[in-house]
């Protein structure tokens, strides 16, 4: 992969306006702050957390586990918050999420860490074996841009990467779950609800799930669009609906 200071810098620009374009209004952090507002949840995890930006949507009365093999936290965190210096595969093979979290179950999830479809797909595989019926999941990434900034090796600033799949293989797979996506830029937010720990389909699959989604891209995206989750807008009054939606009857 090539080294950051090779990407074009004008070329960020573009990709940022382009995706001002497709999906216009409040970016993500905003939208993760609504749903900290509206969820108020007790815990918080958090897997990809890099400067803890996004960390910082989280209320001061939740409890917060962040997990980056090299965090370059910038700023305060919330007050009641441990970060985990590793990666997920090593955190949850090192320890007991419900015993880090004095909990059961999280209330709230946030998968942003390797831009991968796999390894996604391994952070989403773990954390619902700490999920209760309410617990919601959130995933970024989930409306890609363009076929380079989708790929699977980075070579431009602006990058999402293949998790996209992540909301196909889920939709496909897990009929039981509920999933919608939120249109918020860059690449948009998918919450997925009626999470069930004792699934075992995704990793008994997941070799066959590895196979059958690392090989598309962007093209398969945009003709597969009918298959992905139903999207809202980003607006506090949709979010909040929408998580309305996503609990009902969970």
């Amino acid at each position: 992969m090539p080294d950051s200071s090779t990407y074009d810098d004008a070329l960020r620009e573009i990709h940022i306006a382009q995706a001002s374009t497709a999906l216009p209004g409040p970016d993500y952090y905003t939208v993760l702050s609504w749903v900290h507002q509206i969820l108020r949840p007790a815990t918080y995890v958090e897997i990809g957390i890099r400067h803890g930006d996004s960390l910082r949507a989280a209320l001061p009365d939740t409890k917060c586990i962040g997990i980056d093999p090299e965090p370059t936290l910038e700023g305060t965190l919330p007050p009641d918050t441990r970060v985990f210096a590793m990666t997920s595969d090593s955190f949850f093979e090192s320890y007991n999420l419900a015993e880090i979290l004095d909990a059961r179950n999280f209330s709230l999830a946030f998968i942003d860490g390797l831009h991968l479809f796999e390894q996604a797909l391994l952070d989403f595989i773990h954390l619902e074996r700490f999920a209760a019926r309410q617990s919601i999941v959130m995933i970024h990434d989930s409306l890609p841009l363009d076929l380079t900034t989708s790929d699977r090796v980075r070579t431009t600033h602006f990058y999402s990467g293949d998790v996209w799949k992540l909301a196909l293989c889920l939709k496909a797979r897990r009929k039981d779950l509920r999933l919608t996506t939120i249109r918020t830029g860059p690449t948009g937010l998918c919450l997925i609800s009626r999470l069930d720990p004792h699934s075992e389909v995704l990793l008994r699959n997941f070799d066959e799930l590895v196979t059958e989604y690392v090989s598309l891209d962007f093209r398969d995206y945009e003709n597969r669009g009918h298959q992905m989750p139903d999207t809202v807008e980003n607006s506090f009054a949709a979010v909040q609906s929408c998580i309305a939606s996503l609990l009902q009857d969970a």
